[in-house]
C-alpha cells in the first residue's frame, strides 16, 4: 500500500469490519485525555474488538509483521540484546533469534529513530533485526516484570505503610521524583533514578481513593478538591518534598520531588566541569557582569549554580541567593525563597538595596526579570542564573525574544554555559567490548566537523547490560558535559548589529568554543559512558 495515500488506520479498521465507528469515536475521546497515545493501542485497551483480531489488522494496513506479544512468546534473554532501559525508552523487545536474524517487537515502527537505534545496536552484535509491531500495553506488561524495583514496597501493607514504604524506598533507590498515578485498572507507582522512570509497584483500584486522601492530607492539601494542587510533605526530616496533583480521566495523578536537605555542595570539578582552573577562572569570576547556565528541565543547572557560588563565596563578599526553593543551604549566604505573594523580579530589585557583590537568581523566567537582572549586572553587581533553551549560544536568542536590547546583551553578558546529565556506565555489569567501524565512523565525523581529533586509538567502548544494583538500566549515577562560551569582542560586535546565532556560532567555533558533543564523545572515549546513551540525550545519528 503507498503510505502517501493511506487512509487513517481507524478508517481502514472501520472499512474491514474490524471495529465499528462508535468504537472509534470513543477511542477519540479517550485520545483527548492521553494524546500520547495511539488509537490501536487505545482500540485495544477498550477491548474494542479480539486484540489478535486488530493486531494482525493493524499489521497489514501498516505493511508491518504483527504478534500479540506474551511472555509465553519470548524465547531468549532480553538483557543479552539489549538493555531494560533501551527497551523501555523505544519500547521494543526482542524475542526470538535463528539463524543470525532477530526478532523485535516494536510499539510504534514508525518512530525511525527507535527503530534505527535498536537496530545498529544488533547489527553491532552480528544480528539482522526483523521487526514487528504489538501494543505498547503488551510491551509494557513483560517490561515492568523485569523491573524487580517494587522488592523493598509493602503493597499490602495499610495506606499509610504503603506511602511510607514507597517513599522510604525511592529514597534508598536515588530517586529524584515519584509518580503515583491511576491507571484503568489500578493504580501505577513509578520512581525517576538518573533520568528514567522505572516502574516499582502496582495496587489494586480499590485503594486508590484511599491512597490519594492520605497523599492529600500529608501534603496539606484540601480534600475535596480535584484540581490541580500544590503541596508540601514535611515528615522526612532529610527530605523536602514538593508535591504535585493533577486530574486525569481515571482520577489524580500526584508527582513527588525528593530533595535532600543539607546536602553538601559538590566542586564543580566533581559534577564534570572540564578539569581546568583557567577556564573555570575564565568563566565564572566576574564583575558588572551576567553567567547564564542555560539547558532544559532537570539537567542539573541549579547544582551547578550551588557549585560555583561555594567556589566563588569568600567571607569579605556579599552572596544573595533568590531561589523557588532554597535546595542546598550554604553557610556565608543570604539565601531568599521566593513566596506565592512575590515574584523573582519583586525580589531582585529589593536585593538591590541591600548591598550586594554577588546575586544568585534561580532562573531568569520572563521579560521583567531579565531586564532587573541586566540593569543589576551593569551597575556593579556578578549576576549568576539558569535559563531554558538548548545551549549556550542560544541563550543569546532567548533574551532578545525576551525583549532585552542587543546592546544591553552585548554589554552585560559575559558567559553562558550550556550542559546536559549523561548517565555513567554501571560498573557492576559494564561489558567491555572494541568500537564498530560504525561507532568509529561517527566519532570522526563528529571529529571532522567541529575540527577537533579524537585519539581512538586502542580504545574499548561497554555496552549497558543491567544487574540488580543498576535496576536492569546498565547505568548508575549521572555526570554532566558542558560547554562554555564566552563573550569576546568579536561576538559582542555580532550581538549589536542582531547578527543571527549561525554567524555567532562560526565566530565563537573560531575562538575556542565547543559544542557539548565534544565534551560528550571524550566521555565516551574514556568509559564514562556509551554512544547509545549519548545519542539518546544528544540525538547524534
Amino acid at each position: 500500500m503507498d503510505s502517501k495515500r493511506r487512509q487513517p488506520l481507524g478508517i481502514e479498521l472501520v472499512k474491514r469490519g474490524i471495529v465499528t465507528e462508535e468504537d472509534i469515536q470513543r477511542a477519540l475521546d479517550y485520545q483527548k485525555a492521553e494524546p500520547k497515545k495511539k488509537i490501536g493501542d487505545i482500540l485495544n485497551i477498550l477491548r474494542a474488538c479480539d486484540p489478535y483480531v486488530l493486531i494482525n489488522a493493524m499489521g497489514e494496513i501498516l505493511e508491518e509483521k504483527a504478534i500479540y506479544l506474551k511472555e509465553s512468546d519470548i524465547k531468549i534473554n532480553i538483557l543479552d540484546y539489549i538493555s531494560i532501559d533501551i527497551a523501555r525508552q523505544y519500547k521494543a523487545i526482542p524475542f526470538e533469534e535463528v539463524n543470525g536474524r532477530i526478532k523485535v517487537c516494536f510499539a510504534d515502527t514508525s518512530n525511525k529513530r527507535a527503530v534505527e537505534t535498536v537496530r545498529l545496536l544488533l547489527l553491532n552484535k552480528g544480528l539482522i533485526m526483523e521487526k514487528y509491531i504489538t501494543f505498547e500495553t503488551n510491551i509494557d506488561l513483560i517490561l515492568n516484570s523485569f523491573s524487580g524495583s517494587n522488592e523493598s514496597i509493602d503493597v499490602s501493607a495499610d495506606v499509610s505503610g504503603f506511602i511510607d514504604s514507597v517513599i522510604k524506598t525511592a529514597m534508598e533507590k536515588r530517586a529524584s521524583d515519584i509518580h503515583i498515578e491511576p491507571m484503568q485498572e489500578g493504580l501505577r507507582v513509578r520512581y525517576r533514578i538518573d533520568g528514567v522512570l522505572i516502574n516499582a509497584a502496582n495496587v489494586g483500584k480499590e485503594k486508590q481513593s484511599q491512597i490519594i486522601g492520605r497523599l492529600k492530607a500529608i501534603s496539606n492539601m484540601h480534600q475535596e478538591k480535584q484540581e490541580s494542587q500544590d503541596g508540601r510533605i514535611i515528615m522526612y526530616p532529610e527530605y523536602n518534598i514538593r508535591v504535585s496533583s493533577q486530574k486525569n480521566i481515571y482520577g489524580e495523578k500526584f508527582v513527588l520531588r525528593l530533595l535532600k536537605k543539607n546536602e553538601d555542595v559538590k566542586s564543580i570539578f566533581d559534577l564534570g566541569f572540564p578539569n581546568d582552573e583557567q577556564l573555570l577562572k575564565n568563566a565564572f569570576n566576574k564583575k558588572n557582569s551576567i553567567t547564564v547556565i542555560a539547558a532544559p528541565t532537570g539537567e542539573g543547572k541549579t547544582t551547578s549554580l550551588y557549585s560555583i557560588v561555594d567556589y566563588l563565596n569568600r567571607a569579605e563578599i556579599n552572596i544573595t541567593t533568590i531561589e523557588d526553593p532554597v535546595e542546598i543551604r550554604i553557610n556565608g549566604l543570604n539565601q531568599i525563597e521566593v513566596d506565592p505573594k512575590t515574584t523573582f523580579a519583586d525580589s531582585l530589585r529589593t536585593v538591590l538595596r541591600q548591598d550586594p557583590d554577588i546575586i544568585l537568581l534561580g532562573e531568569i523566567r520572563d521579560t521583567e526579570t531579565a531586564e532587573i537582572a541586566m540593569q543589576a549586572g551593569q551597575t556593579g553587581h556578578y549576576v549568576l542564573s539558569t535559563i531554558h533553551t538548548i545551549d549556550a549560544i542560544e541563550v543569546i536568542t532567548r533574551l532578545r525574544k525576551m525583549g532585552v536590547s542587543n546592546y544591553d546583551i552585548s554589554s552585560t553578558l559575559a558567559t553562558s554555559v550550556s550542559e546536559r546529565l549523561i548517565r555513567k556506565l554501571c560498573p557492576d555489569c559494564a561489558k567491555e567490548r572494541d568500537f564498530t567501524e560504525q561507532e568509529k565512523e561517527i566519532i570522526e565525523k563528529i571529529g571532522n566537523k567541529y575540527n577537533v581529533k579524537f585519539d581512538l586509538e586502542g580504545k574499548k567502548t561497554y555496552d549497558a547490560v543491567g544487574c540488580s544494583k543498576c535496576h536492569n538500566t546498565g547505568y548508575f549515577g549521572r555526570i554532566g558535559i558542558f560547554e562554555v562560551l564566552i563573550i569576546n569582542d568579536e561576538i559582542r560586535a555580532l550581538i549589536v548589529e542582531n547578527k543571527p546565532t549561525m554567524e555567532i556560532r562560526r565566530e565563537a567555533l573560531k575562538s575556542g568554543y565547543l559544542p557539548l558533543i565534544i565534551e560528550g564523545v571524550n566521555r565516551v572515549l574514556d568509559g564514562t559512558t556509551n554512544l547509545q546513551e549519548l545519542n539518546n540525550k544528544l540525538a547524534i545519528y
